[in-house]
């Protein structure tokens, strides 16, 4: 009896989800005896057996619904394998028939497949010459237009060019041709190096070159507009570019073409990326300039010396030619002084006009020395701006190899510059001192000359 209260027990606590349903629905009563217990179990089991046959039945009406639903779609699959067949049917068909057609059709073509890729060809090379071609300024971008689409339509192959479409790639390639050889001007817009737009004429030379106001031009493709160079050549080229922009019909005129390339080359391109003189001289840094400052001052200091010594010189031989002692200029000081100790003893009138011409040699000499000292030093400061160049080279090298030349460029112009200046300095500098000393040399020659006279004439006198 013990052993079956245990396994009563044991059923019990497995089914107590029951045992407090039934509490719900029993408050208040209390299970006392096993027969209780007992019933509460099977009542259980019973309702438990319930909701399975009702997930069964509906599991088995799903069942039979997603047995019609794989029997329906297996028939559609079916269905589309058949259309499917007699498309495939159809297409070997079409492409039987498609085959036969291009056969007629290329033996129709004969030869005119090779002038169609030569016409191809044709269109497709216009096309990029004109899009950046000067003419395109004047004739516009349509032509453009026109040959993409016909290069287009030649390339699918579906549809033939018209008569009147070769005739116009014909038209286009003659007009081009004719407009290499003219020298037109037309009013059109043009955009400054500010990017605002205004009417200008234009001058074209050929396909070569466009000028407007005696400054280049350049065609931006991508605006279809004439445009001013950012920069422009020199005085030389700009001056021939307002001569043609002036010149009348039929008048020939001297201009700069540049004959590289149909839309206005290299040549150009490469001049107005050349240095001028002023940006040349700044590429010799402060070296440079402070070579320019002492040579300008020595050019200038050397001029002055000169007008002054010419000045001089006209004074003192128009005194060597006259009776009349004028004592502002050195000769005239020097013969005051000898007229005025003419009667004394020869020994000392000599030493009188000596020291009267030491007197005036500072003053005729002043200057020159000046000038020679800044001749001597100018070389010196250009060989400073070449060593401190190459040192600047090879700290570039040191850091950044030698990979780059363009980082060892400005080294490389410092130290040419620099030189280039000092000699430029030299050359002028010695010359003009040497024209000076030559010059003061003379007058002091005058004075010693005529001094001289003057002690021949006292000594005839004793």
């Amino acid at each position: 009896m013990k052993k079956y209260l245990s396994i009563l027990f044991v059923l019990s606590l497995t089914f107590n989800g029951f045992v407090f349903a039934q509490e719900e629905q029993e408050e208040g009563n209390e299970i006392s005896t096993v027969e209780a217990l007992l019933n509460l179990v099977k009542q259980g089991k019973t309702q438990e057996q319930s909701e399975n046959s009702k997930r069964e039945a509906r599991f088995m009406a799903n069942k039979n619904k997603q047995a019609e639903i794989l029997a329906a779609e297996k028939r559609e699959l079916a269905r589309q394998e058949r259309i499917a067949d007699q498309l495939e049917a159809e297409y070997k068909k079409n492409e039987e028939i498609l085959r036969v057609k291009e056969e007629a059709y290329q033996k129709e073509l004969g030869s005119l497949v090779e002038l169609f890729g030569h016409l191809q060809s044709s269109a497709g090379e216009a096309a990029v010459q004109f899009s950046g071609s000067l003419t395109s300024g004047q004739y516009g971008q349509d032509r453009v237009a026109f040959l993409n689409d016909l290069t287009t339509k030649m390339s699918e192959t579906t549809e033939l060019p018209s008569i009147r479409e070769i005739e116009g790639l014909w038209y286009e390639l003659q007009r081009e041709m004719v407009a290499s050889g003219q020298v037109v001007s037309y009013e059109t817009t043009v955009v400054d190096v500010d990017g605002e737009s205004s009417q200008c004429m234009v001058t074209r030379i050929g396909l070569f070159n466009a000028v407007c106001d005696g400054k280049y031009l350049e065609y931006a493709a991508a605006s279809g507009q004439y445009a001013f160079l950012p920069r422009q050549p020199a005085g030389r080229y700009t001056k021939t570019a307002k001569n043609i922009g002036n010149a009348e019909v039929g008048e020939q005129i001297k201009f700069g073409v540049d004959p590289t390339g149909p839309t206005g080359g290299s040549l150009l391109a490469n001049l107005i990326q050349t240095p001028s003189l002023a940006e040349r001289a700044a590429q010799g840094r402060e070296v440079g300039y402070a070579i320019i400052f002492v040579g300008l001052i020595g050019i200038i200091l050397a001029f002055w010396k000169l007008w002054s010594l010419f000045v001089l010189g006209k004074a003192v031989k128009a005194q060597s030619g006259s009776k009349t002692l004028d004592v502002r200029n050195p000769l005239g000081r020097v013969l005051k002084v000898g007229e005025d100790n003419f009667k004394k003893d020869i020994d000392t009138l000599e030493l009188k006009l000596a020291e009267a011409i030491m007197a005036e040699r500072p003053s005729i000499e002043r200057g020159i020395s000046a000038v020679r000292i800044i001749s001597v030093v100018a070389p010196l400061a250009g060989l400073l701006g070449t060593v401190t160049g190459m040192i600047v080279t090879f700290q570039m090298i040191t850091l950044y190899g030698t990979g780059d030349p363009k980082l060892m460029a400005g080294g490389i112009s410092q130290a040419l510059v620099t030189t280039v200046l000092g000699l430029l300095v030299a050359i002028p500098t010695t010359l003009l001192h040497s024209f000076a000393a030559s010059s003061a040399k003379g007058i002091i020659n005058v004075l010693e000359e005529q001094s001289t006279g003057l002690l021949a004439e006292r000594a005839e006198g004793s």
